[in-house]
């Protein structure tokens, strides 16, 4: 397996844990805001493969707790579970990220016992879904299996949603808090710009803003936090 990207320590991309964050290239999604654009065909060069990685965990036993995978879309790769399963014999706990659209790979993981968390991008509203991840058109139903299968599930997740103040209105949060309902935890991330994002013209929205949408939420999600200010 071709792996895009190693961060060597994090303490924030896995709640609870000391972990590494390994990334992998290629996703189904065009977001304009996204942070890791040079990953999303699948070309960006590999910095090791998965034999180096492993090599690389063995040698951070004791000093990492665990791995979160990202992207680009994860369940895209069709080697993954098995790279999970590699992993965890190393004793370390996994967590993946994913944008929701896939699953049946998402219910392998989660039935085979691959993962001990898993972070669901929820984007936007229903109607502004497509426009958000940068397609005509998008069928919505994927995405709510994945839903229906983190809510109904034992494993550990979290809804996350990256707020673009081109992008969010109020009303988008009372939608997707009711669409989200009773979930264990959903978190709003401001954007913020970087060289890697695709697109000009795209701002955090104000604190005033994004405490508004929390509180909106929040009477859906009681759990409901803004993380990364």
């Amino acid at each position: 397996m071709k792996i895009q990207g190693l961060q060597k320590m994090t303490l924030l991309d896995f709640p609870g844990k000391v972990a590494c964050t390994v990334f992998l290239g290629g996703c189904d999604f065009r977001c304009p805001f996204c942070h890791n654009f040079e990953l999303l065909d699948g070309s960006a060069p590999a910095v090791m493969d998965d034999e180096e990685l492993l090599r690389f965990l063995q040698g951070r036993r004791g000093l990492l707790d665990g791995v979160a995978i990202t992207g680009g879309e994860p369940l895209l790769r069709k080697d993954l579970p098995d790279l999970l399963r590699r992993i965890r014999a190393l004793g370390f706990a996994t967590k993946v990220d994913t944008n929701g659209n896939h699953p049946t790979a998402l219910r392998q993981l989660l039935t085979e016992g691959l993962v001990d968390y898993v972070a669901m991008d929820i984007k936007n509203s229903p109607e502004r879904y497509a426009m958000t991840v940068g397609l005509d058109a998008l069928d919505l139903a994927p995405i709510q299996e994945s839903v229906r299968l983190l809510m109904a599930g034992d494993v550990a997740y979290e809804f996350r949603t990256t707020v673009v103040d081109e992008l969010h209105r109020a009303e988008d949060f009372e939608a997707m808090g009711q669409w989200i309902a009773g979930a264990r935890a959903y978190f709003l991330q401001p954007f913020t710009d970087r060289d890697s994002v695709p697109f000009e013209g795209l701002h955090a929205p104000t604190r005033e803003n994004l405490e508004k949408y929390a509180s909106i939420a929040r009477v859906y999600v009681p759990y409901t936090a803004i993380r990364g200010i």
